[in-house]
């Protein structure tokens, strides 16, 4: 298990209190929110936030909070579903790869440049790192994802008893997934950098997973346990 800092020592030197800016952090992954009206609620708050400190803090913590979080992640199925969908990057598309498993848990995602066999292969090998080797696969009828997946088993990275089927049918829980993640995105107002969007991809999705209930939550204080409570456990070290 990894060693992280403690928590005091994360947000040390900061002008606003740890719970601020958790706070502003957490609401801003999890509701459809811009940064704007971050600052005009907590302004009626009587908390003076500049909207660009918001943002220095959500590219700041998110990967941190993210890799805090996933010490008390729960395994997903082995039945997945594959799919990617388009967001736009400062004014470009760019590629998003997604997958859940049948009950509709997050796998993971991969944010790509292009849409080809190698972006497929690169998101197919962070989901087996970062979850479990798939026992099934469904896909769209593109023809490069398919073309990735025989390539990874044919160099050994994925089991070639793994079945992979194209079924519209069965990849509508995906499409209608990836409708969580761009109503998200949407009142952002455009993303600025591949890097920014990755992280705040990051970010949509971990506040999903909870949603979802993909943490052990006992572990976080059980169902009695307000979410302040639940991210301080979270997060401490």
């Amino acid at each position: 298990m990894p060693r992280f800092v403690p928590v005091e020592e994360l947000f040390k030197g900061r002008h606003f209190d740890r719970e601020i800016v958790v706070l502003c952090v957490r609401w801003y992954l999890s509701f459809k929110l811009s940064y704007r009206d971050l600052v005009a609620m907590m302004g009626e708050r009587g908390v003076g936030i500049a909207h660009t400190t918001i943002l220095r803090w959500v590219q700041h913590y998110t990967p941190e909070f993210e890799k805090r979080w996933r010490r008390f992640a729960r395994t997903v199925g082995g039945s997945w579903r594959m799919d990617e969908t388009y967001i736009k990057v400062r004014g470009e598309w760019m590629y998003l790869y997604r997958a859940v498993d049948k009950a509709g848990r997050t796998v993971d995602f991969h944010l790509s440049r292009k849409r080809d066999v190698n972006a497929a292969k690169a998101f197919l090998r962070k989901a087996m790192q970062g979850q479990r080797t798939p026992t099934k696969i469904t896909l769209d009828a593109y023809a490069a994802s398919h073309r990735a997946v025989a390539e990874l088993k044919g160099n050994g990275e994925l089991p070639k008893r793994v079945p992979v089927r194209t079924s519209k049918y069965l990849n509508n829980l995906i499409e209608q997934d990836h409708r969580r993640v761009k109503q998200r995105l949407r009142p952002m107002l455009g993303l600025k950098s591949f890097r920014t969007a990755a992280v705040v991809i990051s970010g949509i999705e971990l506040a999903e997973k909870i949603k979802k209930k993909q943490f052990h939550m006992s572990k976080l204080g059980g169902l009695t346990a307000t979410m302040p409570e639940i991210w301080a456990r979270a997060l401490a070290a």
